[in-house]
């Protein structure tokens, strides 16, 4: 029979053949056996045995050392049996029940912790557990022996020195005070390592006296004597070792602050001093002992210093400061080995991972979270990260946490650098379950190399860069500063593609010498000082440089004295990239970047940028990003309204201009942002009337589901909005006017509707801090300006059928119901399609739409003298407003003996209709469709160029003489109109 590590490498089988005969002279022990599964295990304990020898010294010298007491606690519970928090928990009742005592409790806690540490490093190392587990497990753990201990010392310190009482932070009542104990870093996020220190902040309610003592003590003093006795039972080294190596250095004011301190004094010390680095570890924190209710109310107090409100690009520089200063000490030490704090090591995806909380935590409150791997995931689904990113990222702390357990656990000591010496290298191989240390080398250098990439590309080193990087860099500091003199300066640019060198030095000297730079603080020009050699230098990567650096100054200006956001820009150099190339393409985004420079979070995403998301997709966006939003709060609703339209309407913007959109994709895509805004506001109004009145009633005594809509007209009707379009709206419901709403303060129907529609418009148009979400036109409601500005969707019908002008019927050709009840909605449409399919007089309604039609081109169209130099695109004869009125007229004359010509509302799909229905050739309808799409196009690329509609005169020649020819072919017995 071969020996039972005969299967082990040669290094290893040697070393387990020689310890053998010392640990199992007689051979595995029979109890072992049973704690490996007995007689229906499915690997002989002998070969496991074997190979738990061969992969830890921790586990051979419990064996050794330990036997009658693993013989006893892996009676209770075998191996194979899972650790978990609910098995630990009950691990410690039965060594809860051996103390008496103070010295008991210290005993009884080494005790556990030999058990828990053999039984959570054997199944890690035999990888018969995965990392969840003992992440968890060793975490459980901790909070339980910290728990625990203080549990005990909490009662006896009360015996002593009586009970502190003070204000309960929940209650807010006079009541016993309790210590919470927060738990740092990897034991916050319940990550701990299978061997590792634990950093603890101790805190208590606030000030008060114990009573019940033999003399009154001070809350603050009772509480540091009992942290001091809980950290000695934890950290003190007696003859059965130590639980935990303590570590208070987190605490504020670090080493010489108090050991304790009150909810007050925590919560002041981080509003007035709370340093980038402490952020950066409060994201972690977490109760993990003592008043739990207590704690929660502190760790809300906490959260505004950790999460900001806005989004705070300052922590990538406080990160790569953090970053910079580990790598330094790594050079320094000697330390290139170690997987925590060494390139492309855990410490670099953990920076990663915070960063973006930090940056983002106060407005994605999925972020607030400890586990790193669920962060990523949270990364993943909020498109922060690519998935690519995140799977490399996410495999590689894996690997890199495994190999951490791997190395502590060879010896129960805490350590993350990689051994020299052949033996543990093999252990290491081993356990990471490669053949050799070779292979493990390959795969861990290669996971490294990806964390570095990206790492760099998200958090770039202050390191990095060549000698010929540094000169390069070093002149465009020059030009900044103007440490060059101006002729230099010129033929710098010049040389280096500024297409109008001179220009863009003096635009460089009146920024320089600007009062707002000359007024910045310390900080606030460090940082400009930094940004603008970087930009300058990006700059030269576009046809146009100058012209560029003229748009992007105007969100330098913007953000002179929030410079969180260079910092963004100039530690995402991808971020830059896409500054730099949007704002050559087009002076109508980088305008939107300066007016509202929380847009440059989307650039750091450039697959989400070129991608704008789907019309559900839209609707859970805004969904997931109101859901933190009071509908009582109307300011913060749209103000966030307004964030949300204009990221999305640059994601388009930026699609468009890549070429990954086309015309019609572009308009549906502004439409859909439109009408997901829309039915928010619909909501959000409503809400906040139904607070107030109640809800409408209806006849029956029902109340109404809102019963109200919101027809689009114009561009929003027929879905060809373009960036800047107003929506021209009306508004209708179908609920009785005569009848009250049922709240303790009700109004008529009819006056809540008006009031909807009032409070719809304001949160549409009203000027914020961050503009206006559209501009509204309520013109083509029921009499116009002088109508009422909700109807109900009988008047609508009734005004239509007996009131209204041609002009209006046309306009209702391009109308559709966008938002609100959907029953409303359906009733509108039949509405439209009765009115659309009214038997008209041909020859009378062609003659008013030709006459609508001149008077259209005498107020809005080129003057005369001017029509040789220029041709409007929409106004001018053979323009789009020709095309738009040949379809509303064809619409209107054949809807009777055609009705599915009223099914749609936009003219591409009318066009195609037309034809199907023989009204024009199926030709003609292609031709007119194809210089509509033209003739739009341009307009769409000349407003991201902040352009007019108008052309050369010369422009578009062969698409104007057709649609001349069709106007004149269509509109019968007119004459073709003359350019003159």
């Amino acid at each position: 029979m071969p020996q039972p590590w005969s299967e082990l490498p040669a290094p290893l089988a040697e070393d387990v053949a020689r310890c053998w005969v010392t640990v199992f002279p007689d051979g595995v022990p029979g109890w072992l056996v049973d704690a490996l599964g007995g007689p229906n295990a499915t690997v002989a304990p002998e070969t496991v045995v074997a190979e738990a020898l061969a992969r830890s010294l921790f586990l051979r010298q419990t064996l050794e050392r330990h036997p009658e007491h693993l013989l006893e606690v892996l009676a209770a519970q075998p191996l194979t049996a899972a650790n978990t928090p609910t098995s630990l928990a009950a691990r410690w009742q039965s060594y809860q029940q051996g103390v008496t005592d103070e010295a008991s409790l210290g005993r009884e806690l080494r005790r556990f912790r030999r058990e828990a540490q053999f039984r959570i490093i054997w199944r890690d190392l035999l990888r018969w557990a995965d990392l969840d587990e003992t992440l968890a497990a060793t975490s459980a753990f901790a909070d339980i022996c910290i728990d625990g201990a203080l549990e005990w010392l909490y009662r006896d310190a009360c015996e002593q020195l009586g009970t502190p009482y003070g204000e309960d932070p929940v209650t807010g009542e006079d009541a016993p005070q309790r210590l919470v104990v927060l738990g740092m870093g990897k034991l916050g996020g319940r990550e701990l390592n299978v061997s590792s220190d634990i950093d603890l902040i101790f805190a208590f309610p606030g000030n008060g006296e114990t009573r019940g003592g033999r003399r009154a003590m001070d809350n603050q003093q009772f509480f540091i004597r009992l942290g001091q006795r809980l950290i000695q039972s934890l950290d003190q080294m007696t003859a059965d070792g130590f639980v935990f190596r303590v570590d208070m250095r987190l605490r504020p004011y670090g080493q010489s602050g108090a050991l304790a301190l009150s909810f007050a004094a925590m919560e002041a010390y981080y509003q007035d001093q709370g340093r980038d680095w402490e952020r950066y570890a409060m994201v972690k924190a977490r109760v993990v002992a003592g008043d739990q209710a207590a704690g929660d109310v502190l760790m809300a107090s906490l959260r505004p210093f950790v999460y900001r409100k806005y989004i705070d690009f300052s922590a990538f520089e406080s990160l790569r400061g953090m970053k910079g200063m580990i790598s330094r000490e790594v050079r320094r030490k000697g330390l290139e080995n170690n997987i925590k704090l060494g390139s492309g090591g855990i410490r670099e995806i953990e920076f990663v991972v915070q960063a973006f909380q930090l940056i983002r935590g106060g407005r994605d409150r999925e972020l607030q979270q400890r586990e790193l791997l669920l962060i990523l995931k949270e990364l993943e689904a909020l498109e922060l990260l690519p998935s690519g990113v995140v799977a490399e990222l996410r495999d590689a702390y894996v690997f890199l946490r495994n190999l951490e357990h791997a190395l502590q656990g060879l010896d129960d000591r805490q350590t993350q650098t990689l051994p020299d010496d052949e033996l543990s290298l093999a252990r290491l191989a081993r356990i990471m379950g490669f053949a050799c240390w070779g292979d493990c080398l390959t795969a861990l250098n290669g996971h490294r190399e990806r964390v570095s990439t990206h790492f760099a590309n998200i958090i770039a080193s202050e390191d990095d860069g060549d000698s010929e990087d540094a000169e390069l860099a070093g002149a465009w500091y020059d030009i900044w500063l103007a440490d060059m003199d101006d002729e230099a300066v010129v033929q710098w640019l010049a040389e280096h593609g500024y297409e109008s060198p001179e220009e863009s030095r003096q635009a460089l000297r009146s920024l320089r010498e600007s009062r707002t730079v000359q007024t910045l603080q310390t900080q606030g020009r460090k940082r400009l000082n930094q940004f603008m050699p970087v930009l300058l230098d990006a700059l030269t990567s576009v046809d146009n440089p100058s012209e560029t650096l003229s748009r992007v100054l105007q969100l330098v200006q913007a953000i002179l004295r929030r410079t969180a956001y260079m910092v963004l820009l100039l530690e995402n150099p991808g971020a830059r990239t896409q500054l730099v190339r949007l704002c050559s393409e087009s002076p109508w985004i980088a305008q939107l970047l300066a007016d509202t420079p929380l847009l440059l979070d989307e650039l750091l995403n450039a697959e989400s940028l070129y991608t704008p998301p789907t019309r559900e997709m839209l609707q859970d966006d805004l969904r997931q990003q109101m859901l933190r939003i009071s509908y009582d709060d109307l300011e913060e609703q749209m103000e966030s309204l307004r964030h949300f339209k204009k990221a999305h309407v640059l994601r388009v913007a930026a699609s468009e201009l890549k070429g990954t959109l086309p015309l019609m994709k572009v308009s549906d895509y502004l439409t859909w942002i439109a009408e997901v805004v829309l039915e928010h506001v619909v909501d959000v109004a409503f809400a906040n009337l139904v607070s107030r009145h109640g809800y409408p009633r209806r006849a029956d005594g029902g109340t109404c589901n809102t019963d109200f809509a919101i027809i689009g007209y114009g561009k929003f009707g027929g879905i060809e909005l373009g960036y800047t379009s107003d929506l021209d709206l009306v508004f209708v419901h179908t609920a009785d006017p005569q009848l009250s709403t049922d709240g303790d303060r009700p109004i008529d129907n009819a006056v809540f509707y008006t009031r909807l529609g009032q409070r719809i418009v304001h949160i549409l148009s009203t000027q914020t801090p961050s503009g206006q979400l559209y501009e509204v036109d309520m013109r083509l409601r029921p009499s116009g300006n002088s109508g009422l500005l909700v109807t109900t969707l009988q008047a609508f019908e009734k005004y239509q059928r007996n009131d209204a002008w041609t002009w209006e019927h046309q306009a209702l050709t391009r109308a559709r119901g966008v938002a609100g009840c959907h029953d409303t909605l359906h009733a509108f449409e039949q509405v439209r399609h009765d009115i659309l399919s009214q038997p008209r007089d041909r020859d009378a309604l062609r003659g008013e739409v030709v006459s609508m039609r001149e008077k259209m081109r005498v107020s809005l169209g080129t003057p005369e003298a001017d029509r040789a130099e220029v041709f409007h695109v929409k106004h001018d004869t053979g323009g789009i407003i020709d095309i738009e009125f040949m379809v509303q007229y064809l619409v209107l004359a054949w809807a009777c003996e055609h009705p599915h010509l009223t099914r749609w509302s936009d003219n591409i799909r009318q066009l195609e209709e037309l034809g199907h229905a023989g009204v024009l050739p199926v030709a003609d309808t292609e031709q007119l469709r194809d210089a509509f799409i033209t003739l739009r196009s341009s307009i769409h690329r000349r407003a991201l160029q902040n352009l007019n509609s108008q052309v050369p005169g010369d422009a578009f020649s062969e698409e104007r003489a057709y649609i001349r020819r069709m106007w004149a072919s269509v509109m019968q017995g007119v004459s073709e109109p003359q350019e003159k």
